[in-house]
């Protein structure tokens, strides 16, 4: 078996809608000044109070899918700013997408949402193209595809897309009747909301980048909806795969970026995988999680946080260069990324 570690793949652009700011330079600035703007949305909790969440304020009152393809559209054209459009059918699209237990789950993530936004962009993109469904950890299952895309098959851009909202009545109603939403009477809950994001990877070189070293995943049998014990299992061995595949030991690590979105459940499971895997003590170890502006906004939670940890680098305000961003979702799945800031050479 080959023991050699996958090549690292660098992010070369980012793009990013969100509740407060339709690009990832603006969202990025107002997550740095922890900016928020919940907004009252037109459904109604058990309590008769309006529920609050995240909303992205297009051009337009678009719903549903057809919100979701244009948010995806304006995160894709942002990272493809530099790529010639004749050249966008040689890149493989991994769309991120809810995950398939989401309660109000919208119809055709898996397959027309590809389409529409194809069709906004006027372009067709690579027959390597894919639609993963994994909710909140898609982003570093696609990454683990790209890096496979960009390692092993040669291909030489791969272009990650999230899009995502909680905004449906289906899907908060689910989630106000498991006391899930942060509300007047519920504080051990989440506001949600709504965007998109995009990634451009490719090989390294060619400017500064932040670079992923690792990739780990698990699962957590203790998952939120599961009366088990919660030991972290799953989260602390995604973090502990990411570590061994980047060569190197949770004290190495300088933050970590998440998709902590206000359930204690998750924030507990943060704090046991923490104690589980770092082994030196650290005088200070930032957390840090953009849901608390952009709400829990389900796949595009790790773009954001990819987006926001190079945001970070670039612009000189990461407490360093290495990071770890690690999700989780409600189904039990477990992802880590180990991310290392490569400046350009003076």
């Amino acid at each position: 078996m080959n023991h050699m570690p996958p090549i690292p793949i660098a992010i070369r652009r980012t793009g990013l809608v969100t509740s407060v700011g339709l690009s990832a330079p603006a969202s990025c600035a107002a997550i740095r000044a922890k900016l928020t703007n919940p907004v009252e949305t037109r459904f109604i909790d058990a309590e008769g109070e309006r529920i609050m969440a995240h909303e992205v304020a297009l051009e337009k009152p678009w719903r549903g899918r057809a919100k979701l393809a244009r948010m995806a559209a304006l995160a894709a054209q942002e990272c493809l700013a530099d790529v010639a459009p004749h050249l966008w059918d040689e890149i493989p699209l991994l769309l991120c997408v809810a995950e398939h237990e989401r309660p109000g789950r919208l119809e055709g993530l898996d397959d027309l949402l590809f389409a529409d936004l194809q069709d906004l962009l006027g372009a067709r993109f690579s027959a390597d193209s894919l639609v993963v469904a994994h909710g909140r950890v898609g982003a570093l299952v696609a990454l683990a595809q790209a890096q496979r895309l960009i390692g092993s098959q040669g291909v030489a851009n791969v272009l990650v897309v999230a899009a995502d909202s909680l905004l449906s009545w289906l899907t908060l109603g689910a989630y106000e009747r498991g006391h899930r939403l942060l509300t007047a009477e519920n504080s051990n809950g989440f506001i949600p909301g709504e965007g998109a994001g995009a990634l451009l990877l490719g090989r390294p070189g060619g400017g500064d980048g932040l670079l992923c070293t690792g990739l780990g995943f698990g699962v957590e049998k203790a998952h939120i909806d599961s009366d088990e014990p919660l030991r972290a299992d799953g989260l602390s061995a995604a973090i502990e795969a990411g570590l061994a595949q980047a060569q190197c030991a949770m004290h190495d690590i300088d933050y970590r970026i998440t998709d902590l979105s206000g359930e204690q459940y998750y924030f507990k499971e943060a704090t046991l995988a923490l104690a589980r895997t770092l082994r030196q003590r650290k005088e200070s170890f930032d957390l840090w999680h953009p849901a608390e502006c952009i709400g829990e906004a389900g796949a595009v939670a790790g773009v954001a946080a990819l987006a926001v940890a190079q945001a970070a680098c670039r612009g000189g305000y990461a407490p360093g260069p290495d990071v770890l961003v690690h999700m989780a979702n409600d189904a039990g799945q477990r992802a880590s990324a180990v991310m290392r800031f490569e400046g350009v050479e003076a």
